[in-house]
């Protein structure tokens, strides 16, 4: 990374840990952070030099990372299909559990990402994913912090 200045951490805060979030923003003095949220999110008290906050729809959020990020910046997100668009524009993508993402990689993450919907089509998996673990946020800050430095 050349100038760390000019890199963007854009975050898919809707399904984004609290915990997570709050990592995220000890860096807030070494680079420029946008956290993007639908408006169900919305809270007054978020800082909106931080925030963005835009309509509803179930990919708002990620066409709007989609058009801001650019080769370089890194993206923490939980969609893989949002991921595998991203690392194909040079964008930098962790998870908020502190998985990056890969060329090598996002083939078969996009396959079993398939699976686990016709699984859960088929009533076989319910629920969302489970809650991000003291192991999770330390491997997401170790990846960050790799990334920032």
């Amino acid at each position: 990374m050349e100038n760390i200045n000019h890199v963007f951490v854009y975050v898919d805060a809707d399904a984004c840990p609290g915990a997570v979030r709050d990592e995220i923003i000890r860096y807030t003095d070494q680079v420029k952070i946008r956290f993007v949220a639908t408006y169900n999110h919305y809270s007054a008290d978020a800082d909106q030099s931080l925030w963005t906050f835009i309509d509803d729809g179930s990919e708002a959020c990620d066409l709007f990372i989609l058009n801001k990020a650019k080769q370089g910046d890194l993206v923490i997100t939980q969609d893989i299909g949002l991921a595998s668009m991203l690392l194909a524009k040079g964008v930098y993508v962790i998870s908020p559990r502190g998985k990056e993402y890969n060329q090598d990689t996002i083939e078969t993450s996009l396959s079993f990402r398939y699976l686990y919907q016709q699984e859960r089509k088929k009533g076989r998996f319910h629920g969302g994913p489970k809650k991000v673990t003291e192991e999770d946020l330390k491997s997401f800050s170790n990846l960050l912090s790799k990334f920032l430095t």
